[in-house]
Protein backbone atom coordinates (compact mmCIF):
# COMPACT_ATOMS: atom_id res chain seq x y z
CA UNK A 1 0.00 0.00 0.00
CA UNK A 2 0.89 3.43 -0.49
CA UNK A 3 1.70 5.73 2.47
CA UNK A 4 0.04 8.40 3.71
CA UNK A 5 2.61 10.62 2.02
CA UNK A 6 2.31 9.10 -1.20
CA UNK A 7 -1.23 9.18 -0.60
CA UNK A 8 -1.21 12.75 -1.04
CA UNK A 9 0.85 13.21 -3.71
CA UNK A 10 -1.38 10.77 -6.14
CA UNK A 11 -4.67 12.69 -4.69
CA UNK A 12 -2.82 16.15 -5.78
CA UNK A 13 -2.13 14.25 -9.49
CA UNK A 14 -5.38 12.98 -9.67
CA UNK A 15 -7.08 16.35 -8.61
CA UNK A 16 -4.98 18.04 -11.79
CA UNK A 17 -6.24 15.01 -14.39
CA UNK A 18 -10.00 15.77 -12.79
CA UNK A 19 -9.84 19.42 -13.37
CA UNK A 20 -8.61 19.27 -16.94
CA UNK A 21 -11.57 16.65 -18.01
CA UNK A 22 -13.73 17.88 -20.66
CA UNK A 23 -17.65 19.39 -19.23
CA UNK A 24 -18.92 16.40 -21.12
CA UNK A 25 -16.71 14.03 -19.36
CA UNK A 26 -17.29 15.20 -16.00
CA UNK A 27 -21.55 15.17 -16.63
CA UNK A 28 -21.19 11.47 -18.20
CA UNK A 29 -18.96 10.15 -15.54
CA UNK A 30 -21.01 11.91 -12.89
CA UNK A 31 -23.85 10.72 -14.31
CA UNK A 32 -22.34 6.84 -13.72
CA UNK A 33 -21.97 7.97 -10.06
CA UNK A 34 -25.24 9.06 -9.12
CA UNK A 35 -26.18 5.79 -10.72
CA UNK A 36 -24.11 3.59 -8.86
CA UNK A 37 -24.81 5.53 -5.27
CA UNK A 38 -28.27 5.59 -6.34
CA UNK A 39 -28.08 1.42 -7.18
CA UNK A 40 -26.77 1.01 -3.72
CA UNK A 41 -29.81 3.37 -1.87
CA UNK A 42 -31.91 1.00 -3.52
CA UNK A 43 -30.74 -2.33 -1.90
CA UNK A 44 -30.04 -0.52 1.08
CA UNK A 45 -33.82 0.02 1.49
CA UNK A 46 -34.35 -3.28 1.03
CA UNK A 47 -32.08 -4.38 3.73
CA UNK A 48 -32.80 -2.30 5.82
CA UNK A 49 -36.43 -3.66 5.85
CA UNK A 50 -35.43 -7.23 5.78
CA UNK A 51 -32.39 -7.29 7.07
CA UNK A 52 -32.01 -4.72 9.84
CA UNK A 53 -29.61 -1.57 9.50
CA UNK A 54 -26.36 -3.37 9.85
CA UNK A 55 -27.11 -5.15 6.54
CA UNK A 56 -28.53 -1.97 5.02
CA UNK A 57 -24.96 -0.16 5.80
CA UNK A 58 -23.22 -3.32 4.38
CA UNK A 59 -25.13 -3.33 1.36
CA UNK A 60 -24.55 1.10 0.80
CA UNK A 61 -21.12 0.28 0.49
CA UNK A 62 -21.37 -1.06 -3.35
CA UNK A 63 -21.73 2.22 -3.81
CA UNK A 64 -18.49 3.56 -3.27
CA UNK A 65 -16.76 0.24 -4.55
CA UNK A 66 -18.29 0.99 -7.91
CA UNK A 67 -17.43 4.81 -7.92
CA UNK A 68 -13.44 3.94 -7.46
CA UNK A 69 -12.85 0.74 -9.33
CA UNK A 70 -15.54 0.91 -12.42
CA UNK A 71 -14.15 5.02 -12.95
CA UNK A 72 -16.78 7.71 -12.40
CA UNK A 73 -16.99 11.04 -10.79
CA UNK A 74 -18.36 11.68 -7.56
CA UNK A 75 -18.88 15.10 -5.96
CA UNK A 76 -18.30 14.48 -2.60
CA UNK A 77 -15.26 12.31 -3.01
CA UNK A 78 -14.02 15.16 -5.43
CA UNK A 79 -13.69 17.32 -2.22
CA UNK A 80 -10.07 15.95 -2.05
CA UNK A 81 -9.32 18.33 -5.27
CA UNK A 82 -8.63 21.05 -3.11
CA UNK A 83 -4.99 19.77 -2.26
CA UNK A 84 -4.44 19.85 -5.87
CA UNK A 85 -5.82 23.24 -5.48
CA UNK A 86 -3.46 24.57 -2.26
CA UNK A 87 -0.66 22.82 -4.36
CA UNK A 88 -1.62 25.02 -7.35
CA UNK A 89 -1.61 22.19 -9.44
CA UNK A 90 -5.13 23.68 -10.34
CA UNK A 91 -7.09 26.68 -10.13
CA UNK A 92 -9.75 27.84 -8.17
CA UNK A 93 -12.16 28.08 -11.88
CA UNK A 94 -10.97 24.41 -12.51
CA UNK A 95 -11.68 23.63 -9.03
CA UNK A 96 -15.54 25.21 -8.86
CA UNK A 97 -16.26 23.54 -12.73
CA UNK A 98 -15.61 20.52 -11.74
CA UNK A 99 -17.85 20.61 -8.81
CA UNK A 100 -20.54 22.07 -10.95
CA UNK A 101 -20.43 19.88 -13.45
CA UNK A 102 -19.99 16.52 -11.68
CA UNK A 103 -22.77 17.62 -9.37
CA UNK A 104 -24.91 18.11 -12.04
CA UNK A 105 -24.62 15.24 -13.14
CA UNK A 106 -24.52 13.08 -10.13
CA UNK A 107 -28.25 14.42 -9.59
CA UNK A 108 -29.55 13.28 -12.97
CA UNK A 109 -28.00 9.51 -12.55
CA UNK A 110 -29.62 9.65 -8.92
CA UNK A 111 -32.47 11.19 -10.54
CA UNK A 112 -32.93 8.53 -13.08
CA UNK A 113 -32.32 5.56 -11.16
CA UNK A 114 -34.80 7.49 -8.35
CA UNK A 115 -37.90 7.04 -11.15
CA UNK A 116 -36.89 4.09 -12.43
CA UNK A 117 -37.31 2.17 -9.41
CA UNK A 118 -40.30 3.71 -8.56
CA UNK A 119 -41.61 3.85 -11.86
CA UNK A 120 -40.63 0.08 -12.34
CA UNK A 121 -42.71 -0.82 -8.97
CA UNK A 122 -39.64 -1.96 -6.91
CA UNK A 123 -40.84 0.07 -3.77
CA UNK A 124 -44.78 -1.19 -4.58
CA UNK A 125 -44.33 -3.29 -1.27
CA UNK A 126 -42.68 -0.95 0.71
CA UNK A 127 -43.79 2.70 0.03
CA UNK A 128 -44.09 3.75 3.28
CA UNK A 129 -40.99 2.94 4.20
CA UNK A 130 -39.10 4.91 0.98
CA UNK A 131 -41.49 8.14 1.75
CA UNK A 132 -40.69 7.95 5.58
CA UNK A 133 -36.79 8.18 4.90
CA UNK A 134 -37.32 11.16 2.72
CA UNK A 135 -39.79 12.97 4.92
CA UNK A 136 -37.20 11.87 7.88
CA UNK A 137 -34.55 13.74 5.72
CA UNK A 138 -36.55 16.94 4.75
CA UNK A 139 -37.30 17.36 8.63
CA UNK A 140 -33.85 17.56 9.95
CA UNK A 141 -32.70 21.27 11.69
CA UNK A 142 -30.36 23.01 9.34
CA UNK A 143 -27.63 22.65 11.91
CA UNK A 144 -28.44 19.09 12.19
CA UNK A 145 -28.40 18.35 8.25
CA UNK A 146 -25.23 20.22 8.51
CA UNK A 147 -23.32 18.49 10.84
CA UNK A 148 -24.57 15.14 9.76
CA UNK A 149 -22.78 16.74 6.23
CA UNK A 150 -20.31 16.88 7.47
CA UNK A 151 -19.45 13.50 9.35
CA UNK A 152 -20.74 12.08 6.66
CA UNK A 153 -18.24 13.44 3.58
CA UNK A 154 -15.40 13.39 6.44
CA UNK A 155 -15.86 9.39 6.27
CA UNK A 156 -16.65 9.09 2.64
CA UNK A 157 -13.11 10.66 1.56
CA UNK A 158 -11.40 9.22 4.26
CA UNK A 159 -12.82 5.98 2.35
CA UNK A 160 -11.28 7.22 -0.91
CA UNK A 161 -8.36 8.20 0.70
CA UNK A 162 -7.61 4.69 2.13
CA UNK A 163 -8.56 3.10 -1.47
CA UNK A 164 -6.09 5.14 -3.05
CA UNK A 165 -3.16 3.29 -0.87
CA UNK A 166 -4.66 -0.01 -2.41
CA UNK A 167 -3.34 -0.82 -6.11
CA UNK A 168 -5.78 -4.09 -6.36
CA UNK A 169 -9.38 -4.17 -6.76
CA UNK A 170 -9.99 -6.52 -3.76
CA UNK A 171 -7.96 -3.65 -1.52
CA UNK A 172 -9.76 -0.88 -3.13
CA UNK A 173 -13.14 -2.65 -2.05
CA UNK A 174 -12.05 -3.20 1.23
CA UNK A 175 -10.87 -0.07 2.15
CA UNK A 176 -14.16 1.94 1.43
CA UNK A 177 -16.00 -0.87 3.47
CA UNK A 178 -16.14 0.07 6.91
CA UNK A 179 -15.72 3.88 6.32
CA UNK A 180 -19.10 3.78 4.42
CA UNK A 181 -20.75 1.05 6.63
CA UNK A 182 -19.86 3.60 9.07
CA UNK A 183 -21.68 6.54 8.10
CA UNK A 184 -25.05 5.18 6.93
CA UNK A 185 -25.16 3.00 10.29
CA UNK A 186 -24.66 6.52 11.99
CA UNK A 187 -27.41 8.26 9.93
CA UNK A 188 -25.16 10.83 8.43
CA UNK A 189 -26.07 12.56 5.76
CA UNK A 190 -24.76 12.44 1.65
CA UNK A 191 -25.79 14.73 -0.68
CA UNK A 192 -25.56 12.66 -3.75
CA UNK A 193 -27.49 9.43 -1.96
CA UNK A 194 -30.27 12.19 -1.07
CA UNK A 195 -30.45 12.99 -4.87
CA UNK A 196 -32.25 9.39 -4.78
CA UNK A 197 -33.92 8.57 -1.28
CA UNK A 198 -35.65 12.13 -1.32
CA UNK A 199 -37.07 12.39 -5.09
CA UNK A 200 -37.53 8.75 -5.10
CA UNK A 201 -40.04 8.99 -2.15
CA UNK A 202 -41.47 12.23 -3.57
CA UNK A 203 -42.13 10.18 -6.57
CA UNK A 204 -43.82 6.89 -4.59
CA UNK A 205 -45.71 9.37 -2.23
CA UNK A 206 -47.70 10.86 -5.49
CA UNK A 207 -48.33 7.70 -6.79
CA UNK A 208 -49.58 6.11 -4.00
CA UNK A 209 -51.36 9.45 -2.42
CA UNK A 210 -49.06 9.77 0.84
CA UNK A 211 -47.62 12.83 2.55
CA UNK A 212 -44.85 13.32 0.84
CA UNK A 213 -41.91 16.58 0.78
CA UNK A 214 -41.89 18.99 -1.42
CA UNK A 215 -39.34 20.04 -4.31
CA UNK A 216 -38.80 23.25 -1.95
CA UNK A 217 -38.03 21.29 1.25
CA UNK A 218 -35.69 18.94 -0.31
CA UNK A 219 -33.66 21.36 -1.76
CA UNK A 220 -33.49 23.77 1.11
CA UNK A 221 -34.29 21.65 4.13
CA UNK A 222 -31.86 18.55 3.20
CA UNK A 223 -29.47 19.33 -0.25
CA UNK A 224 -28.07 22.73 1.12
CA UNK A 225 -26.94 22.06 4.33
CA UNK A 226 -26.01 18.68 3.65
CA UNK A 227 -24.15 19.74 0.25
CA UNK A 228 -22.63 22.67 2.64
CA UNK A 229 -21.57 20.08 5.13
CA UNK A 230 -20.47 17.92 2.77
CA UNK A 231 -17.89 20.53 1.50
CA UNK A 232 -16.27 21.36 4.78
CA UNK A 233 -15.89 17.46 5.89
CA UNK A 234 -14.34 16.28 2.98
CA UNK A 235 -12.50 19.49 1.39
CA UNK A 236 -11.44 21.86 5.00
CA UNK A 237 -11.54 18.82 7.66
CA UNK A 238 -9.99 15.86 4.89
CA UNK A 239 -8.11 17.60 2.38
CA UNK A 240 -6.87 20.27 4.27
CA UNK A 241 -5.85 18.53 7.49
CA UNK A 242 -3.94 15.97 4.86
CA UNK A 243 -2.57 18.77 3.17
CA UNK A 244 -1.01 20.29 6.15
CA UNK A 245 0.53 16.88 7.13
CA UNK A 246 1.58 15.39 4.04
CA UNK A 247 1.74 18.18 1.30
CA UNK A 248 4.40 18.10 -1.08
CA UNK A 249 6.54 21.04 -2.07
CA UNK A 250 4.12 23.58 -4.18
CA UNK A 251 4.15 24.07 -8.03
CA UNK A 252 2.74 25.68 -10.55
CA UNK A 253 -0.60 24.88 -12.06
Amino acid sequence: MLTPSEIAAKTIETGKIKANLPWWKMILLGIFAGMFIASAGVGATFGNVYGGKIAGACIFTAGLAMVVVAGSELFTGNNLMVMALFNRKIKLHQLLKNWLFVFLGNFIGALFVAVVAVISGAFDRIPDTIVATANAKVNLGFFEALLKGIMCNFLVCIAVWMATAASTVTGKIAAVFLPIMLFVLCGFEHSIANMFYIPAGMITGAINGIFAPTITEFLLNNLLPVTIGNIIGGAIIVAGGYYLAYHPPKSKA
